[in-house]
């Protein structure tokens, strides 16, 4: 089908200046065929993959029919994660930035409910929100939907993946009246053909499936390894390429906070999100991943479907994914907006034969390949060191340098001496600071096995033991019990946390807030 561009759509003035100021100019083929059909006021099953544009599909719809002058809810959209209830609600606020009297809320848990219930009295023509809060409103009565236009279902294969399908069957039935509904989902399972039975009449399928459900710019591989050399051949892999922002997916919580914590013990800038950290973690997270604080970001599948970043050079599966369309979903966060992107699978043992399931249901070929050895490694780097040597010859003046040189010359050492030690010194210094880099807190006078830190509130804001804890357990997400020693003073405080742990604390807690008060956090001096 060929594709349209978003003025052959017929839609208003405000939209397309708002998608002109996004910077798309043609409409992916489920936008194509999605929105006209759903501003006919049609019941619709869209069905497409992760990174297709399935939020403007039926967002651009909703708000060409919004009522602005009608304060009362409208539409509700309904989302599997507070991520993807947030990432919808960016989007579709950006489409209607030309739009005025236009009030989108998203409701989700971890929020405070009080700011949502005012809002909601004043009047929010769209609510997008996850299940569990959306029936908490329902239930309070604070979100009436007896106005309610349209309802619709994002991503609700993964929904009911997770359980949610008497959560949404209690939400349709709640709705009473003629309503529009309509359902975005990566696949179409037998559960979602049976609520449309229930609640869409004559529906307009909709189906946008490749015949390789991959990203064409993405380049695939594995590397087959020893289960306990994971950790290494991840490490090697990401020190051969060199990517400013990786994800790597894990399949549990608890792989992901204990890959995380490895590679901060080995000197990356990487950070964890998963379903089991609260909200202002998640966004404090990815806000980091965002700007290149974090440039590896460990993650489960579940709160990766609010990752929304162009620029993912490689994603790794740590573990390979139980699902096939799981792997679908992952490495569709790299190659993204006409980019070059990497998807490398690691494999051990028999984890082979679920990678050959994958490689028939994506029907693709996924290359093999050799995980880099330690002197791959050197090698890169030291072409990376030359690199940089001759960037330096062509912009800088060594006037100073040249004169220290001509004077060792005068001892009888050719120039190609001098520059093959300087290259061996700088290349030592470099694996120094590798090695220096898995201890970087020394000496800071904590007991064996935990690292000691300085942080600048004290007695004179209020600060007791317990607020230290509670923020550092909430922040960071590794057990209270597992603080140690607090000394609090007047205007700075000393807490121990254990060494394996160290990195992640400092990350998260430094320019943070306990008990409300901005802090900064420094490894303690003992000296």
């Amino acid at each position: 089908m060929n594709k349209k561009k978003f003025k052959d759509l017929n839609l208003s003035k405000e939209i397309e200046k708002a998608v002109e100021d996004m910077g798309f100019e043609e409409a992916t083929p489920i936008q194509t065929q999605a929105i006209p059909e759903v501003m006919k006021g049609k019941d619709v099953i869209g069905q497409a993959q992760t990174g297709t544009g399935k939020t403007a599909a039926f967002g651009i719809p909703i708000l060409e029919m919004i009522e602005p002058e009608n304060k009362n809810v409208q539409v509700l959209i309904l989302c599997p994660t507070r991520e993807l209830a947030i990432q919808v609600s960016e989007e579709i606020r950006r489409l209607a930035r030309y739009m005025k009297s236009i009030t989108i809320l998203p409701v989700y848990g971890g929020q405070s409910i009080k700011h949502q219930i005012k809002t909601l009295k004043k009047g929010a023509q769209i609510v997008i929100g996850t299940p569990g809060r959306t029936m908490d409103h329902m239930r309070r009565k604070t979100l009436k939907l007896d106005n309610l236009n349209m309802i619709v279902l994002d991503e609700a294969d993964e929904m009911l993946n997770m359980g949610f399908r008497d959560d949404i069957e209690t939400i349709l039935r709640g709705i009473k009246g003629e309503r529009q509904t309509v359902f975005f989902s990566a696949t179409m399972p037998r559960s979602i053909l049976a609520l449309r039975k229930k609640y869409q009449k004559n529906p307009e399928i909709i189906k946008v499936v490749h015949k390789k459900l991959t990203v064409p710019n993405t380049e695939q591989a594995y590397f087959k390894v020893n289960r306990r050399k994971k950790l290494e051949a991840l490490t090697r892999i990401i020190d051969i390429h060199s990517p400013d922002r990786t994800l790597v997916f894990c399949n549990t919580r608890k792989k992901v906070d204990k890959l995380a914590i490895q590679l901060q013990a080995r000197g990356y800038f990487a950070d964890n999100i998963h379903g089991g950290l609260s909200q202002p973690q998640r966004n404090r997270v990815m806000k980091k991943f965002k700007n290149g604080t974090v440039e590896i970001l460990v993650a489960t599948d579940v709160a990766a479907r609010g990752i929304d970043i162009n620029n993912i050079e490689i994603v790794f599966n740590y573990d390979i994914p139980q699902d096939e369309e799981y792997y679908v979903h992952r490495i569709g966060r790299t190659g993204r907006a006409g980019k070059d992107g990497s998807a490398f699978t690691l494999v051990s043992g028999k984890e082979i034969y679920k990678l050959k399931s994958i490689q028939k249901y994506t029907k693709t070929k996924i290359q093999k390949r050799s995980v880099p050895s330690p002197d791959d490694v050197e090698e890169v780097k030291m072409n990376l060191l030359l690199e940089n040597v001759f960037k330096m010859l062509n912009e800088d003046d060594f006037s100073t340098e040249k004169e220290v040189i001509n004077e060792i010359i005068q001892e009888d050492y050719t120039a190609v001496d001098i520059a093959s030690a300087l290259l061996r010194l700088a290349m030592e210094q470099d694996k120094k600071e590798d090695v220096e880099s898995d201890d970087s807190f020394k000496e800071t006078g904590a007991e064996p096995g935990m690292v000691r830190f300085f942080i600048n509130v004290g007695k004179n804001q209020g600060i007791t033991p317990g607020d230290v804890v509670g923020a550092i357990a909430g922040e960071t997400g590794i057990s209270g019990g597992l603080v140690g020693l607090i000394d609090i003073y007047d205007r700075y405080t000393f807490v121990e946390v254990p060494r394996d742990h160290a990195k992640k604390v400092l990350m998260v807690m430094n320019n943070n807030r306990i008990k409300g008060k901005n802090i900064s956090m420094e490894p303690a001096n003992s000296k």
